[in-house]
């Protein structure tokens, strides 16, 4: 039970937070063992993305962009939002082929408040469901969390079902749902809120790396040990059953 600070009024007050200067994450390169996190440009990425991306337009379901039937199209979409400041933009590259195979973002970028957000997930089938797919996230997680950022906030709609799951297995609290939040290609989205906060992080950080290390994995790549992440939430996800 948190003993709060009161004022010379008897209010109870919010506990005092270290002065801090923070900024925005450096638009360079990300890099971990499986994968690296490069800042999305349409001449490197276009060609690789679509291929990765075509006739798997289930991936753009809870997206608010895409399908793309022509690599010019999503082209287009990339150089609309290359090289921004907020949302920023990644490529997330396999570091032993070189390929692109997915995209995610730092948005909502506030260092006043200390709090970042990572959003525009959108994993290829390729990506999906691996250690790299892990990997990436922590990643940002791990950047976020060292430039002195307090919150790292994930958002999804709540109908998306694997967002929701895996934001719970990489140890985010669900925060409650905004409903009516916004509408998305002409359908109504209600947003499920999730985070996990500075003071969470070393033990989400520990339980990553032994995870994430190479002998966690056997010969064919399955996971000797499942990842679990000892953090307590503030109350259960939503149940679409």
């Amino acid at each position: 039970m948190i003993v709060y600070e009161r004022d010379e009024r008897g209010n109870p007050i919010g506990m005092p937070v270290e002065e801090r200067t923070v900024f925005p994450p450096p638009e360079a390169d990300i890099v971990g063992r499986l994968v690296r996190l490069e800042p999305l440009d349409a001449d490197s990425h276009t060609e690789g993305l679509f291929r990765e991306y075509e006739g798997h337009d289930h991936l753009w379901t809870y997206m608010p962009h895409g399908p793309y039937a022509r690599p010019e199209e999503l082209r287009a979409w990339i150089e609309s939002k290359q090289h921004r400041p907020d949302p920023m933009y990644f490529a997330i590259v396999d570091q032993a082929t070189g390929d692109p195979i997915g995209i995610a973002s730092y948005m909502r970028i506030d260092p006043n408040a200390r709090s970042i957000e990572v959003g525009w997930i959108t994993y290829s089938p390729r990506l999906q469901r691996t250690p790299g797919a892990t990997e990436a996230i922590y990643l940002m997680m791990r950047q976020a969390f060292e430039l002195g950022y307090r919150r790292f906030e994930w958002k999804c709609n709540v109908l998306n079902e694997a967002s929701i799951r895996a934001a719970k297995r990489l140890g985010m609290t669900y925060e409650g749902t905004f409903r009516q939040a916004t509408v998305v290609k002409g359908r109504n989205r209600d947003t499920a809120w999730f985070s996990l906060l500075d003071s969470e992080w070393p033990t989400a950080k520990e339980a990553f790396e032994a995870w994430l290390a190479p002998g966690n994995f056997d010969a064919e790549g399955r996971q000797r040990t499942p990842l679990r992440i000892p953090i307590n939430g503030l109350t259960s996800a939503p149940s679409l059953s």
